[in-house]
């Protein structure tokens, strides 16, 4: 796993988790019971704690000038809607466990193919002004202005491809991911790393499944 900095821990914990030899389309018999017994249960109201949650993920993109709101929320609370809506995207399986797991944790998550773009290590920290990225096929850019943002860093170059909203068309996954890793946004002061951890197992878990060696950890400042 590439060395990797969090420059807003002080806002929210990262877990990393990466992934080589991956299958994306290979059967997952376990995902998909664990997938239809929580869509069972988001078709009910959160409860309190869970709803504190949720807000608690709005509340630590508030950086700057980023306002956390519209089409500016959380990619977990779409998630949530589309559960609610009887609606759940399935993709792939890959994207499935990811689409899972940042729906039975309420957290969103990012996910990219890492063979898509050269890198020496990864950058988590706010975007600047002049910063932007392409996120979907038509071209669509979002401004990454104080929102938390992850850099894939070759040579000192900081080349931006995610975010808690939407991630880079470039770095998507497709059926031809061979690697991929995924970042885990936690909200600082929720449960701390220990309920962070079990987010990363629990996606580990279901990986390791479909793929062959899984690595996985929490980054708070730098890590190597």
């Amino acid at each position: 796993m590439l060395p990797t900095t969090n420059r807003v821990s002080e806002h929210l914990h990262i877990g990393l988790i990466s992934a080589q030899d991956v299958d994306m389309a290979k059967p997952h018999p376990e995902l998909d019971k664990r997938l239809a017994a929580l869509l069972d249960v988001r078709r009910n109201p959160l409860t309190e704690e869970e709803d504190e949650l949720r807000k608690a993920c709005r509340d630590m993109l508030r950086i700057g000038s980023y306002k956390p709101t519209g089409r500016g929320k959380p990619s977990s609370e779409y998630l949530l809607r589309s559960a609610l809506e009887e609606d759940f995207p399935r993709i792939n399986t890959v994207v499935d466990i990811n689409n899972y797991v940042s729906l039975k944790y309420l957290v969103p998550i990012s996910l990219w193919d890492t063979g898509k773009i050269e890198a020496d290590s990864w950058l988590f920290r706010t975007g600047k002004p002049d910063e932007s990225f392409v996120f979907n096929p038509s071209g669509q850019e979002i401004a990454l202005e104080d929102l938390v943002t992850g850099f894939a860093v070759l040579n000192g170059k900081e080349t931006p491809i995610l975010t808690p909203i939407k991630d880079c068309q470039q770095t998507k996954t497709d059926a031809s991911t061979r690697e991929v890793a995924a970042g885990i946004y936690y909200p600082a002061g929720w449960n701390g790393p220990p309920e962070l951890q079990k987010v990363v197992d629990e996606f580990a878990e279901l990986l390791e499944m479909v793929s062959g060696r899984v690595t996985g950890r929490i980054v708070d400042g730098d890590a190597g």
